[in-house]
């Protein structure tokens, strides 16, 4: 019927109704027979819901079917709860195409939703809505951005030498030192607006055992691969003994600076440079109890020093989500690993002004002498290989 559906061969078709019920929603055609199919809803077992395909563009899911995948989804309690997210989305998504066809104007409101300030818009296909694209085409971000953070242009800075007491929001390049220099409660920080937000969140870690954070994570649902267990119990996986808060500040290769890829060593040092450190030892799994709404096919990882692995590869932590839900992976970073401009990390904000752990690994040491403080390099990069 062209929906493009894997089911319509025969062999993936009788895999997945061996794996559990499929639901299909036909509409009527010209005779009036249910001969159209809209909307499928595939499940794996019994109570868990595979996935969930309609025939737009990438499978995505026609507002007109909202509304009865809406009701199907009820039935599903708390495993629904990403396809019921999905389902808003798509519902706010389709609100606006009507106020735009209205010549509306967009509340904040509307434009945090279309900006995806708070978190990315979920549909049901392989691949991001193109309503939000047509929906942004044409209009005035930096209009909208006065919009959004309540403030005026002066109070958007773009180069370092702007920011100051006011400052509501930065957008430009990231410049060495610059987490210094932005407020410690600035929390509009992109190198590109709206695309690239470089992500501030507080975690509070230290204070638990391996075996109490495999707990949680167990008793949370979290999914954590054999690597990471080995992990977790090498002997070189050492926690912090009591419990603090520490500011992570999320970014990709790209905003660090690399317009292709860069390797392990490059990106801690451009890290440091910018003035951040690497992440404790257990920064990964309690930042995974804590990001539960991670969006559905993000892989995150830790900038923190190697640990081997149950194959003696150095690792680092890498938080995922995909249809089976959330996960706690590891993946091979040795120190010439090369990172494309996608891949994005977690590194930590020092919370003083002191040579932090990082600045040991890299090599640095502080001097003081009449002109103040500074730092100087005594050994490369390359201490920071395990």
């Amino acid at each position: 019927k062209g929906t493009g559906w894997c089911t319509a061969g025969h062999s993936t078709a009788q895999t997945q109704i061996e794996s559990g019920d499929f639901y299909v929603y036909y509409t009527n055609d010209s005779s009036g027979e249910p001969t159209q199919p809209r909307l499928a809803i595939r499940m794996d077992g019994d109570n868990r819901i595979g996935e969930v395909r309609g025939i737009l563009p990438h499978q995505g899911v026609e507002p007109v079917m909202q509304e009865a995948l809406g009701g199907k989804l009820q039935e599903f309690g708390g495993e629904a709860d990403v396809y019921r997210k999905k389902s808003s989305d798509m519902r706010m998504l389709t609100a606006l195409e009507k106020k735009r066809e209205n010549e509306e104007a967009f509340t904040k409101d509307d434009l945090v939703l279309l900006y995806e300030i708070n978190g990315t818009i979920e549909g049901f296909g392989y691949q991001k809505d193109p309503r939000i694209a047509e929906l942004r085409e044409g209009r005035n971000t930096e209009e909208d951005m006065l919009v959004i953070f309540e403030c005026t242009r002066d109070e958007i800075a773009h180069v370092p030498s702007q920011i100051n007491e006011n400052t509501k929001a930065y957008v430009g390049q990231l410049e060495p030192g610059i987490f210094q220099k932005l407020p410690e409660n600035l929390e509009h920080v992109y190198t590109s607006f709206p695309e690239k937000k470089i992500r501030r969140e507080n975690v509070l870690i230290g204070g638990k055992s391996a075996e109490q954070l495999i707990s949680e994570m167990k008793a949370a649902g979290i999914n954590i691969s054999d690597y990471a267990k080995s992990m977790l119990k090498s002997r070189e996986f050492v926690p912090g003994k009591n419990p603090e808060e520490a500011t992570l500040i999320g970014l990709t290769v790209a905003d660090l600076g690399f317009k292709s890829s860069a390797t392990t060593d490059q990106i801690y040092e451009r890290a440091h440079i910018l003035g951040l450190e690497l992440c404790p030892a257990d920064t990964g799994p309690n930042y995974c109890l804590k990001y539960r709404n991670q969006p559905l096919n993000e892989w995150i990882y830790i900038g923190m020093k190697q640990i081997s692995d149950s194959d003696g590869g150095p690792g680092v932590f890498r938080l995922a989500r995909d249809d089976d839900g959330l996960w706690l992976h590891v993946y091979w970073a040795s120190p010439g690993h090369a990172w494309n401009p996608a891949h994005g990390f977690v590194f930590r904000l020092p919370a003083g002004r002191q040579v932090s752990a990082f600045a040991r690994r890299l090599g640095l040491r502080s001097h003081s002498g009449e002109g103040g403080s500074e730092l100087r390099r005594t050994k490369s990069a390359s201490s920071l290989r395990r």
